[in-house]
């Protein structure tokens, strides 16, 4: 049996988790989300691609390959929320669950982070909840694949 396969995708700078602002993000690095998302997955019957980028247009392209591919999206785009269009329509023309993650409540930060692109087709948005939202961002598009949202 084939297990549904999930993208997890982090835009720019979330390869600096562990180094940057840990005051803002934790101590945790990317190797540690990927590995939260991994068990995380197991437990759900799911299958990951776990991937980190700092290039609008490599994620714009990792989203588009999904077509086909995958059964959902889970992304964290960092700073790209906030100012990319083109990611946002990459996402909808997949025509996939997406789940949007941001691992500090962007709506508690700067007035620029309030607004996010990809929020406003996401089926769903977690914020706030430190890098353990990526575990209830697989939970939240696991019941979404399963109720056939």
């Amino acid at each position: 049996m084939t297990l549904p396969l999930i993208a997890v995708f982090n835009g720019p700078n979330l390869n600096m988790l562990g180094l940057r602002q840990p005051t803002i993000y934790g101590s945790a690095t990317l190797d540690d989300v990927e590995q939260l998302c991994a068990e995380a997955a197991e437990g759900l019957g799911l299958a990951i691609d776990f991937r980190q980028t700092n290039s609008e247009g490599e994620l714009i392209s990792w989203v588009q390959e999904c077509r086909g591919r995958a059964s959902g999206i889970v992304i964290n785009p960092a700073g790209l929320s906030h100012t990319s269009i083109s990611l946002m329509d990459a996402l909808l023309s997949v025509e996939l669950p997406v789940v949007e993650v941001h691992i500090s409540n962007i709506h508690r930060r700067e007035q620029f982070r309030h607004l996010s692109y990809v929020s406003t087709m996401a089926t769903g948005v977690l914020c706030g909840f430190g890098t353990h939202g990526y575990a209830l961002a697989l939970t939240a598009m696991a019941r979404i694949l399963e109720d056939g949202l």
